[in-house]
Protein backbone atom coordinates (compact mmCIF):
# COMPACT_ATOMS: atom_id res chain seq x y z
CA UNK A 1 0.00 0.00 0.00
CA UNK A 2 1.33 3.55 -1.11
CA UNK A 3 2.02 6.27 2.29
CA UNK A 4 0.92 9.40 0.79
CA UNK A 5 3.24 10.96 3.53
CA UNK A 6 6.29 9.95 1.15
CA UNK A 7 4.53 12.02 -1.51
CA UNK A 8 4.50 15.36 0.23
CA UNK A 9 7.88 17.11 -0.38
CA UNK A 10 8.55 20.38 2.79
CA UNK A 11 11.39 23.26 1.87
CA UNK A 12 11.67 26.73 2.61
CA UNK A 13 10.03 29.00 1.22
CA UNK A 14 12.15 31.67 0.84
CA UNK A 15 13.74 29.71 -1.73
CA UNK A 16 11.07 27.00 -2.96
CA UNK A 17 7.80 28.73 -4.41
CA UNK A 18 5.66 26.24 -4.42
CA UNK A 19 5.49 25.59 -0.02
CA UNK A 20 2.57 27.22 2.21
CA UNK A 21 3.69 30.31 3.86
CA UNK A 22 1.80 30.03 7.29
CA UNK A 23 1.61 33.98 8.92
CA UNK A 24 0.12 33.76 12.50
CA UNK A 25 0.74 34.74 15.66
CA UNK A 26 3.46 32.55 17.84
CA UNK A 27 1.57 32.95 20.91
CA UNK A 28 -2.12 33.76 21.54
CA UNK A 29 -4.45 34.00 25.09
CA UNK A 30 -6.44 31.02 25.68
CA UNK A 31 -10.06 31.43 23.73
CA UNK A 32 -8.52 34.22 21.83
CA UNK A 33 -9.69 34.48 18.07
CA UNK A 34 -6.69 34.95 15.62
CA UNK A 35 -6.32 35.01 12.02
CA UNK A 36 -4.28 32.88 9.67
CA UNK A 37 -2.94 33.91 6.16
CA UNK A 38 -1.78 30.88 3.96
CA UNK A 39 0.21 31.67 0.39
CA UNK A 40 1.72 29.95 -2.17
CA UNK A 41 4.79 32.49 -3.97
CA UNK A 42 5.44 35.03 -1.15
CA UNK A 43 9.16 35.26 -2.08
CA UNK A 44 9.43 33.67 -5.13
CA UNK A 45 6.39 34.05 -7.60
CA UNK A 46 4.39 30.72 -7.89
CA UNK A 47 2.81 31.02 -11.77
CA UNK A 48 -1.16 30.73 -12.29
CA UNK A 49 -1.76 29.17 -15.96
CA UNK A 50 -4.02 26.72 -17.12
CA UNK A 51 -0.75 24.63 -17.92
CA UNK A 52 1.38 25.30 -14.05
CA UNK A 53 -1.05 26.66 -11.05
CA UNK A 54 -1.91 25.97 -7.68
CA UNK A 55 -5.21 23.67 -7.46
CA UNK A 56 -5.63 23.95 -3.76
CA UNK A 57 -4.85 25.33 0.09
CA UNK A 58 -5.93 23.23 3.32
CA UNK A 59 -5.28 24.06 6.42
CA UNK A 60 -5.60 21.92 9.65
CA UNK A 61 -4.99 22.37 13.29
CA UNK A 62 -3.33 19.86 15.39
CA UNK A 63 -3.80 20.06 18.94
CA UNK A 64 -1.40 19.35 21.41
CA UNK A 65 -1.40 15.34 22.58
CA UNK A 66 -3.76 14.71 19.60
CA UNK A 67 -3.51 12.15 16.97
CA UNK A 68 -6.39 13.76 14.58
CA UNK A 69 -5.84 17.17 12.90
CA UNK A 70 -8.40 19.24 12.68
CA UNK A 71 -9.27 20.32 9.03
CA UNK A 72 -10.10 24.44 9.43
CA UNK A 73 -10.12 25.30 6.44
CA UNK A 74 -9.84 23.60 2.15
CA UNK A 75 -9.64 26.46 -0.72
CA UNK A 76 -10.16 25.99 -4.78
CA UNK A 77 -8.87 27.75 -6.75
CA UNK A 78 -10.50 27.50 -10.13
CA UNK A 79 -9.72 30.56 -12.60
CA UNK A 80 -6.11 30.02 -14.23
CA UNK A 81 -6.88 32.70 -17.20
CA UNK A 82 -9.49 30.35 -18.68
CA UNK A 83 -11.37 33.51 -19.63
CA UNK A 84 -10.41 37.09 -20.78
CA UNK A 85 -7.22 36.92 -18.45
CA UNK A 86 -8.96 36.19 -15.06
CA UNK A 87 -6.55 34.67 -12.75
CA UNK A 88 -7.00 33.87 -9.05
CA UNK A 89 -3.91 34.04 -6.25
CA UNK A 90 -3.56 31.18 -3.98
CA UNK A 91 -3.68 33.24 -0.50
CA UNK A 92 -6.09 32.95 1.83
CA UNK A 93 -7.74 33.76 5.42
CA UNK A 94 -9.21 32.31 7.91
CA UNK A 95 -9.92 32.71 11.46
CA UNK A 96 -10.36 30.44 14.25
CA UNK A 97 -10.82 30.12 18.28
CA UNK A 98 -8.79 27.36 20.24
CA UNK A 99 -8.11 26.89 23.83
CA UNK A 100 -4.89 24.48 23.36
CA UNK A 101 -1.63 24.90 22.06
CA UNK A 102 -0.83 22.82 18.89
CA UNK A 103 0.65 23.18 15.40
CA UNK A 104 -1.20 24.86 12.16
CA UNK A 105 -0.61 22.58 8.82
CA UNK A 106 -0.79 23.96 5.65
CA UNK A 107 -0.60 21.67 2.51
CA UNK A 108 -0.73 23.00 -1.12
CA UNK A 109 -1.23 20.80 -4.42
CA UNK A 110 0.50 22.08 -7.65
CA UNK A 111 -1.25 20.54 -10.79
CA UNK A 112 2.41 19.76 -12.05
CA UNK A 113 4.63 19.53 -8.83
CA UNK A 114 3.03 18.13 -6.55
CA UNK A 115 1.74 18.25 -2.82
CA UNK A 116 3.33 20.52 -0.69
CA UNK A 117 3.15 21.04 3.51
CA UNK A 118 4.73 23.62 6.07
CA UNK A 119 3.93 24.16 9.53
CA UNK A 120 3.88 26.75 12.28
CA UNK A 121 3.57 26.19 16.17
CA UNK A 122 0.75 28.04 17.91
CA UNK A 123 1.38 28.59 21.44
CA UNK A 124 -1.74 28.69 24.13
CA UNK A 125 -1.11 31.43 27.29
Amino acid sequence: MMDISKLIKTGDWKGEKHVPVIEAPEKIKKGEEIEITVSIGKEIPHPNKPEHHIAWIDIFFLPENSNFPIELGRFEFNSHGYSEGTYTEPVVKIKFKTEKSGTIIGVSYCNIHGLWQSSKELKVE
